[in-house]
């Protein structure tokens, strides 16, 4: 069946709950939301911030977060960059300015398509999290190229990465699937793709109801959606 492949490679890694699109924002609401309750997602560090606007996110999750953004010192979405009220920091794209084991989370939403050595760079964030923290976000699989992007990176490429860099991908999530966000490109970034960003899209309702007329299992549904995915979330532990 499609999609068996991406099950044998990824196995548990592949969610059973739901198989609804996910964004790296929806990753904050439930992994970040149930350690800040743990009083253990003291110390996070957006990579690749670019204006900053995840330290919002995780302070109405948690109040007391010291956040960090951390990225290149030029980019598109640094220049658009005006906050003044969190730290921010450059770097060279692949030794992060942390110290070892000093950090709870590390959150990376839609920039691994754009690091030119993901290999390095992830396994520095292996370096700078505690043990037992969390490297989560979300990357590129079937996108165009956007704002200096270089690369996409498959759901199997990712676990690879992660695994060599001695951490545990524990959860890969489809996001927005690739015929949307290549149609999204190929007109011009209209408002009517767009919104596809916060529902799910149309090829992927299509994959969900088929899969609950075929009587399809979520974690092949999840499977069939991360084949043709775009973009997807995912969870990785130190």
């Amino acid at each position: 069946m499609l999609g068996d492949d991406l099950v044998e490679l990824l196995g548990d890694a592949i969610p059973a709950d739901h198989h609804r699109q996910t964004l790296a924002d929806d990753l904050l609401l439930t992994h970040y939301a149930r350690l800040a309750r743990a009083g253990e997602g003291g110390r996070v560090l957006d990579l690749g911030c670019g204006a900053g606007d995840s330290v919002e996110q995780f302070r109405s999750l948690n109040p007391d977060v010291a956040w960090l953004g951390v990225d290149l010192e030029r980019s598109p979405e640094v220049a658009t960059r005006t906050r003044t009220d969190a730290e921010f920091r450059t770097f060279d794209g692949r030794s992060i300015p942390a110290g070892d084991g000093s950090l709870d989370v590390v959150y990376c939403k839609q920039v691994l398509e754009h690091v030119e050595a993901p290999r390095p760079l992830i396994a520095d964030v292996a370096r700078v999290l505690r043990p037992g923290g969390l490297f989560m976000g979300s990357t590129s699989q079937l996108e165009p190229y956007h704002s200096l992007s270089v690369g996409n990176i498959t759901p199997y490429g990712l676990k690879r990465l992660v695994d060599d860099a001695g951490m545990e991908l524990t959860e890969v999530r489809p996001g927005l699937d690739g015929v949307t966000l290549i149609a999204h490109r190929a007109l011009g970034m209209p408002a009517i793709t767009r919104r596809y960003w916060a529902r799910e899209s149309p090829p992927n309702r299509v994959v969900g109801l088929a899969a609950r007329a075929g009587r399809i299992g979520t974690r092949q549904a999840n499977a069939i959606k991360l084949l043709l995915c775009g973009q997807y979330a995912f969870v990785a532990r130190r």
